[in-house]
């Protein structure tokens, strides 16, 4: 994480060196992909092995149990993963964003990925977090999700063969569409307040309350464009 923010510093303060300007916001121009920040996750035991090694693709039972906690998990922890109003703009189908809880094996189609490679490098990559969440809140996140899945060893169900983006989920795992009910669902996320405490989660979703309402207080360009002459 702090490798991540020091990356930050050192791109924009290069690019203002050249006369340019340098952002990570999730979705800056309309007509290309989104910027992500992919977090990728191994875990080791007391001799520095992994524990999600395997010659099985889909790795250990451990590994699977990490990725169940991961989607039981993600809709709670979205307000972290993509904490602005933009960070929304950048979930669309066949976007490279994924757009339900699903894993899957080398597939760059789900949320949840276990990269092809030798047995020893067995680990996920997780790809919902946008390129302009705070690194440190989003591994806590994902950490909190994966401590969960091995805890109570959570049943990730089947990985996902072919296209991710036909499954576009349901139910309490599906994440929140918009910023208003992610905010709302980590509030009310008692898995977090486990996890994080009641203090934290309560100041954070009052800080980002006062964001939005901030946000929605200043009138855009496209609010003239689409009903200045139509309302």
């Amino acid at each position: 994480c702090d490798d991540a923010i020091m990356y930050k510093r050192v791109v924009k303060a290069v690019a203002q060196a050249h006369g340019l300007e340098a952002t990570f916001m999730a979705k800056p121009f309309a007509e290309q992909a989104g910027s992500g920040m992919h977090i990728h996750v191994s875990m080791n035991d007391a001799d520095g092995l992994n524990l999600f090694a395997s010659d099985d693709p889909e790795g250990t039972a451990m590994l699977r149990h990490a990725i169940g906690g991961m989607i039981a998990s993600v809709g709670d922890c979205f307000a972290l993963f993509a904490p602005h109003a933009n960070s929304y703009r950048r979930f669309k189908a066949n976007s490279y964003a994924p757009v339900a809880p699903t894993w899957g094996v080398n597939n760059r189609t789900v949320s949840f990925r276990i990269p092809a490679g030798p047995a020893s490098s067995r680990h996920v990559e997780h790809r919902a977090c946008g390129a302009d969440a705070n690194p440190y809140l989003a591994v806590a996140g994902v950490l909190s999700g994966i401590h969960h899945g091995i805890t109570d060893q959570i049943d990730p169900g089947p990985a996902v063969v072919g296209n991710g983006y036909d499954r576009d989920g349901s139910g309490d795992d599906k994440p929140p569409s918009n910023w208003f009910a992610a905010v709302d669902r980590f509030h009310g996320s008692k898995l977090l307040r486990e996890y994080l405490g009641d203090r934290f989660v309560d100041m954070f979703t009052t800080v980002k309350r006062v964001e939005q309402d901030r946000y929605f207080g200043h009138v855009p360009s496209i609010d003239y464009d689409w009903y200045l002459r139509n309302a």
